[in-house]
């Protein structure tokens, strides 16, 4: 019996964690439609909040709104858990899941920039020499990788993994160990690249990624982030190693949404944690104020020339089609002439979004602490907030 088939099925509809927005609900279904009220600023997004967290049965959300490059405002609701009930607030951690990608693509991006690395490098240069890989793992490049357009597939198509899926819809244990070893190089010796060079998100290209920069950095990406982008920014609650922010034991916790689908929506879920290749792409940890700082960065120039380069490279389009556009782990929509460039993130027991409009100044950051595949509400607010005047921004 062929494994790829059934799982690769079953992946693509309950696949839990490090996921991105191929598998995001992105619209807003058209029966909740009539509860969008987006307005300047204020508490206009209220009621379309309390319906959803009541539909999905959500603990704790926060919503940070930047409108025409004004004051980062923050909408909180709920709390981190029902026994500690810590009120859920712009400083409250939450984990990432999939935005680590995007600020480890970053990091790779200034890599590039100062020249220590090359978007032609292959993957036969960049891996030791004695690694088993097949012709065409030899040719996948960097760019490749960051873009999401290697070929390589979301995770590996095999038993073990199969098996640790189904542990996980039962315990919500993390069932990413495989590419968190090393064991992931081994993926490549069988690799047969598409006929396409489509974008195909996967977790196994960012964890060779990670890999590869421990490799070529000799420094692990919690120490390359904090350099590079989080001190810059003056990011202080955000990490790759979040057991060491002060915040950290007043973070949101994980709660069952649509994943893991036999454990009862609201009940809590166990943190998932990683220790090597996999931390760059799934182990952030960081709140809405920072996010905040983070997403306007991408739109209104920093003090930091190799940063505003570096934001503005990840929103070139290297493989274009009008949504799910490929940038630099970043993708992009376009809608009525309005460009959206944004990232989810889901992880065992969190969802999250990032996303700005460039032309517009406007960004939008909604995390929970819930996983449900729904992602609609952060670009439904992105795309209303495009059509408020500049003259109405908050003062």
């Amino acid at each position: 019996m062929n494994m790829k088939t059934p799982l690769l099925l079953l992946s693509l509809l309950v696949l839990a964690g490090c996921g991105n927005s191929t598998l995001s609900q992105m619209e807003m279904p058209v029966q909740k439609r009539a509860h969008i009220v987006v307005g300047d600023y204020g508490r206009g997004i209220d009621p379309m909040i309390h319906l959803y967290m009541q539909d999905k049965n959500v603990t704790g959300m926060i919503v940070a709104i930047i409108q025409h490059n004004g004051p980062a405002e923050f909408h909180s609701y709920g709390v981190t858990d029902e026994k500690n009930r810590h009120p859920i607030n712009p400083d409250t951690l939450f984990a990432l899941g999939s935005l680590s990608k995007g600020v480890t693509a970053e990091v790779t991006t200034l890599l590039v920039n100062e020249g220590k690395l090359n978007w032609t490098d292959t993957l036969d240069t960049l891996l030791p020499a004695d690694t088993p890989l097949s012709p065409d793992a030899k040719n996948i490049t960097l760019l490749q990788l960051v873009t999401h357009t290697s070929g390589l597939p979301r995770q590996p198509m095999d038993l073990l993994t199969l098996e640790n899926l189904m542990r996980y819809f039962s315990t919500g244990e993390n069932f990413y160990s495989e590419l968190d070893s090393n064991n992931v190089l081994t993926y490549l010796s069988d690799f047969d690249a598409p006929d396409s060079h489509a974008p195909q998100y996967s977790n196994i290209g960012y964890a060779i990624l990670g890999y590869i920069l421990q490799r070529h950095a000799e420094e692990p990406i919690e120490a390359l982030a904090q350099r590079e982008i989080f001190a810059p920014l003056h990011m202080s609650n955000s990490s790759y190693r979040p057991e060491r922010l002060k915040s950290y034991p007043y973070r949101a916790l994980g709660h069952a949404g649509d994943q893991p689908k036999l454990i009862p929506r609201g009940e809590l879920t166990p943190d998932w944690h990683f220790q090597h290749n996999m931390t760059a792409a799934a182990s952030l940890y960081s709140s809405a104020r920072d996010l905040a700082t983070y997403a306007r960065a991408h739109f209104s120039p920093t003090d930091q020339d190799a940063l505003n380069q570096t934001f503005k490279d990840v929103t070139r389009t290297y493989y274009y089609r009008q949504k799910e556009a490929a940038n630099i782990a970043w993708v992009s929509d376009e809608m009525n002439g309005q460009k959206m460039t944004y990232q989810v993130g889901y992880i065992g027991g969190y969802s999250s979004y990032i996303g700005f409009d460039k032309q517009n100044q406007n960004a939008v950051i909604v995390l929970q602490n819930s996983f449900n595949w729904s992602n609609y509400i952060g670009q439904t607010i992105l795309t209303h907030l495009a059509k408020q005047p500049k003259t109405l921004a908050a003062n």
